[in-house]
């Protein structure tokens, strides 16, 4: 076991400061993983400020790691010193059950362990995320990102970015599917009219602002799809509207706050309400393999250490565009002082 530097929360501090952690010595089957960058997820927020309820403290958050190996146990076959490689959401499973049997280790039926804030097996504590120097995992939970992408703007897609991938292959999107996507944050890379040309040169046909109400009524019927990538209270009713017969919402942003969802605004046109949490490792590495084949990263803006907690605030105002990305490697170390 070794100590590491982190930033994180404790009972007492409950804004971001500077610690250190342990992590667990490497086993025979996991790789030791010095963290370079670590994106900045509304969950990380949420967890820490006990928005969806109490958490472990001292509480390091982070999941959308991407660092290069240092160390691999001595059965490790899928990895080698020196690989870029990423760490998503969870860490480990059941590996029992029918769900993690089938790929879709997310779902997993006696729950997954989350890369942070989660029990781990062998009752010693809770897991640290990637506000961290470092981490260790078993390779079954490691992913490979694809060599010529940028590792920094790489690192959401480990969250944001399977987020709206493992949905749209659920529920069946296809060429020609006319999809509607919520929200202009981290995940829907709210829709205010400053945003739209970001919008537009990101590949979407127009723009909707949530505060036209003319536009939503000249929208209405006009989509098979809606994604809500929205983390916070709003009418859901109203986007409902958004979709034609036999529509398809899909819910992957996480309201702390319950939706008040009017039965008509789906038995008339026989609307589909469904979520989607993330995607399994396969599933994952599947999407990475196809946004190196296609160049596809994050826009990003990358900040130091000390900056994690400004950028959280910023984030809460949606003031980023789209992913704040800490720079781990460079900038966390023992003169680390948090701004506040």
């Amino acid at each position: 076991m070794s100590n590491v530097l982190a930033i994180g929360v404790t009972e007492t501090q409950t804004k971001l400061h500077l610690l250190t952690i342990p992590r667990r010595a490497v086993g025979p089957n996991d790789v030791d993983i010095k963290i370079e960058y670590c994106g900045m997820c509304h969950s990380d927020l949420h967890h820490c400020r006990q928005e969806w309820g109490e958490t472990k403290k001292p509480s390091v958050p982070g999941h959308e790691i991407v660092g290069t190996v240092t160390q691999v146990g001595a059965k490790v076959s899928k990895f080698a010193v020196g690989q870029t490689v990423g760490v998503g959401c969870f860490v480990d499973s059941c590996r029992e059950c029918k769900e993690c049997g089938d790929d879709l280790i997310q779902y997993c039926a006696k729950g997954v362990t989350g890369t942070y804030g989660a029990p781990v097996k062998d009752g010693t504590g809770h897991t640290h995320g990637g506000y961290s120097q470092a981490i260790v995992v078993d390779e079954n939970y490691v992913l490979s990102i694809p060599s010529n992408l940028d590792q920094a703007a790489a690192a959401p897609l480990l969250c944001a970015g399977i987020t709206v991938w493992s949905p749209m292959k659920h529920y069946g999107v296809k060429a020609g599917s006319k999809i509607a996507v919520l929200g202009l944050g981290g995940l829907g890379h709210m829709g205010d009219e400053n945003k739209k040309p970001e919008a537009l040169a990101l590949g979407a046909e127009s723009l909707l602002v949530t505060s036209d109400k003319e536009a939503f009524k000249r929208a209405s019927r006009s989509f098979d799809f809606v994604i809500d990538t929205v983390s916070d209270d709003h009418d859901l009713a109203s986007y409902l509207s958004l979709l034609g017969t036999d529509g398809t919402y899909i819910l992957v942003g996480g309201s702390p706050k319950p939706f008040a969802l009017p039965a008509f605004s789906l038995i008339p046109k026989r609307i589909k309400i469904g979520g989607s949490l993330v995607g399994g490792i396969k599933e994952t590495q599947e999407m990475l393999d196809f946004c190196g084949a296609n160049n596809i990263v994050s826009e990003i803006e990358l900040v130091k250490a000390e900056y994690a907690e400004k950028a959280w605030d910023r984030m809460q105002k949606s003031d980023v565009k789209f992913r704040f990305v800490i720079d781990v490697g460079r900038s966390l170390n023992k003169d680390t002082q948090v701004k506040l």
